[in-house]
């Protein structure tokens, strides 16, 4: 499971501003895609260089450029200066431990996302930070460098001239990059519930590892609820916003986009209560179980208690104990232990104790 909180020692005493990398190295190398486009013509490249986006700020077309790799902080120190971006902005972007967030800089507005994949081998939930910046006519993406993103069907849609993408601006493009990072957290509530089922069928037959998978189940809900619970409120800024960046027409769909957010934090509260409950028939399974081993071995201790005190008495050394000198008087009171124990175990049973 990935760290709830990384290590920002680096960045101690350093000035606002400052552009140190916190995070984990994803890839080796920065990858960077231009998509240019408008409702008649498309172009679309890789760039070698951070100077070849730089044409593109002032082109009357809307521009996508996406940024895979953040730990090369020059080369973001040099789009953030042409583009004339706020060094606190730039800061955020190098350091992958922010919370989902809106800010408008008037010129253009700053998003923050966490961008959710499910890897099938570890069963576990990875993050990679998302930052995007979009003005009049650019949006700039900034992402970890995770391998594959969720961002495929809007490059398809883009290519294929399907929808309104091409017909509108920066904004609907921005929209629907968050919208494909939105949708793709209800794939991994579909894989969580699939997990969560499993698990709730070993709650009853308590083991060490099904504890261990119900833990392993909340603390994949406590990481999730981190990265989507701040959602709400930065889409609803988005929404209710008076920037003129956004126009009218976008507003309809991040109003859908805000509902979908409100679908997801449901499903995951209501998959912490499914775990805490899950939690407690544990604990409580538990509990049964040892109650019964306890039952169990009262009901033995019962038994031999009267057999011990029979017992008891005639271990005792006293020479004037008439019993001693019975020919069958050892077989006597083993018989009368017999029958006692016997008398015992069927008025436990008629009680229902055993």
């Amino acid at each position: 499971m990935p760290r709830l909180i990384k290590k920002r020692s680096t960045k101690t005493g350093l000035p606002p501003g400052t552009l140190v990398h916190i995070g984990e190295r994803k890839i080796e190398k920065t990858r960077i895609t231009i998509v240019d486009y408008d409702e008649t013509q498309l172009e679309e490249k890789e760039a070698k260089t951070i100077e070849e986006c730089f044409p593109f700020k002032d082109k009357p077309t809307t521009t996508w450029i996406n940024i895979e790799g953040v730990h090369e902080v020059d080369l973001i120190e040099k789009i953030g200066k042409h583009f004339d971006l706020h060094p606190l902005l730039l800061e955020d972007i190098a350091n992958t431990e922010q919370r989902p967030k809106m800010e408008d800089y008037g010129d253009y507005i700053f998003i923050i996302l966490k961008m959710l994949s499910y890897d099938e081998k570890t069963t576990e939930i990875k993050a990679e930070q998302v930052s995007l910046i979009f003005g009049s006519n650019f949006v700039i993406s900034f992402q970890e460098g995770i391998k594959g993103d969720v961002f495929d069907p809007v490059r398809e849609r883009i290519r294929g001239g399907k929808g309104r993408i091409r017909k509108m601006g920066a904004d609907y493009l921005a929209y629907s990059l968050v919208d494909a990072i939105v949708d793709n957290y209800f794939v991994i509530l579909e894989k969580l519930e699939e997990r969560i089922e499993e698990t709730e069928g070993l709650a009853t037959n308590p083991t060490p590892e099904t504890l261990q998978a119900i833990h392993h189940l909340k603390r994949g809900m406590i990481f999730l609820r981190k990265s989507v619970w701040p959602l709400r409120e930065m889409i609803g800024c988005l929404e209710r916003g008076e920037s003129p960046l956004i126009h009218e027409p976008t507003r309809i769909y991040l109003r859908d986009v805000y509902d979908h957010t409100i679908q997801i934090i449901d499903s995951i509260e209501t998959f912490r209560e499914m775990l805490s409950g899950m939690l407690e028939v544990y604990l409580s399974s538990v509990s049964n179980r040892m109650n019964q081993i306890m039952k169990v071995l009262t009901i033995i201790a019962t038994i031999f208690i009267p057999l011990t005190f029979i017992v008891g008495i005639y271990g005792m050394n006293f020479k004037y104990m008439p019993e001693l000198e019975w020919r069958w008087g050892y077989f006597i009171v083993m018989g009368i232990m017999a029958i006692l124990a016997i008398f015992m175990l069927i008025y436990f049973r008629k009680k229902r104790w055993l």
